[in-house]
């Protein structure tokens, strides 16, 4: 593997042959300073193969592997790393039984993690930000890469202040492994950032079928999610008063919409101090 050439950023992808794994290098290859180095995949049959004929873009001279420190470990060799600004970067869309040992592996080689797959426990954060810090490796772990969704956190958390009831949804395709998502649980925290508490309960209520209600979080606030196909990724906040409601909802058409801040975080993720959690620290 070779050091990346005129200055340009060298990028591992990982979970490359998954459908966000494959507009990542997309993406990457569009980019002018931006080069890929590493493609890691665990897809069967696909080892030693290019990415590129895998996705039909063409050779890169880029091959897909299964082994992720072999590839980790090969880029902070062949890219020198002389302090912030410098190093290799790997951005992940894999799954969430494998995100923290990636993210971990990403900053034991010096290579500053992207994260977009979403499952970290509060606790595996609190563990990957210390392990960042004392590595001195800037990272970032990002629910979602919509601008456009973090408009709609921000306004959620505004809107926040002045209604104090308020339920979340987010709806996914079928093949999102963990529920509820990333961002919702993330526009949900930021709603929290307030102290107070939401829902007040004003009649005794009773599922007949468990769940039905949504999770409940200490906050009071409740969530909900759907899956289905055709879906890509949407959610809508709705706040409640006495004789309005006020709808706050995004959707995702094609997951196009989250390259121009997965380049962003490419960008400026090797100049952080340690990690980052959400866009909204990036932009």
């Amino acid at each position: 593997m070779s050091s990346a050439a005129g200055g340009s950023i060298p990028v591992v992808v990982t979970g490359a042959l998954g459908r966000m794994g494959a507009e990542v290098i997309r993406a990457v290859q569009a980019a002018e300073d931006c080069r890929l180095v590493g493609a890691v995949d665990t897809t069967p049959g696909t080892e030693g193969q290019d990415v590129g004929e895998q996705l039909g873009l063409g050779p890169l001279d880029v091959a897909v592997t299964a082994d992720l420190e072999g590839c980790l470990c090969a880029c902070s060799q062949a890219v020198r790393d002389d302090g912030r600004g410098q190093g290799a970067v790997m951005v992940d869309f894999t799954h969430p039984s494998v995100v923290y040992a990636n993210t971990r592996a990403a900053i034991a080689y010096g290579v500053h993690p992207v994260i977009g797959t979403t499952g970290l426990s509060p606790q595996q954060m609190n563990d990957l930000s210390d392990f960042a810090r004392k590595a001195s490796i800037g990272g970032a772990v990002i629910p979602n890469f919509s601008v456009g969704m973090v408009l709609l956190q921000q306004a959620a958390a505004a809107a926040a202040r002045f209604y104090d009831h308020a339920e979340l949804t987010e709806l996914h395709h079928n093949r999102k492994a963990d529920a509820p998502s990333g961002t919702c649980i993330k526009t949900a925290e930021l709603m929290e950032e307030l102290g107070k508490t939401f829902n007040p309960e004003e009649v005794e209520e009773h599922e007949s079928l468990e769940g039905s209600r949504g999770g409940r979080r200490p906050s009071g606030l409740r969530l909900h999610s759907l899956r289905l196909p055709g879906l890509v990724a949407h959610q809508e906040v709705m706040f409640g008063a006495p004789g309005e409601t006020y709808t706050l909802r995004h959707d995702t058409i094609d997951r196009s919409a989250y390259m121009p801040g997965v380049l962003l975080c490419v960008r400026r993720v090797r100049q952080l101090e340690g990690l980052v959690y959400g866009l909204e620290r990036l932009i």
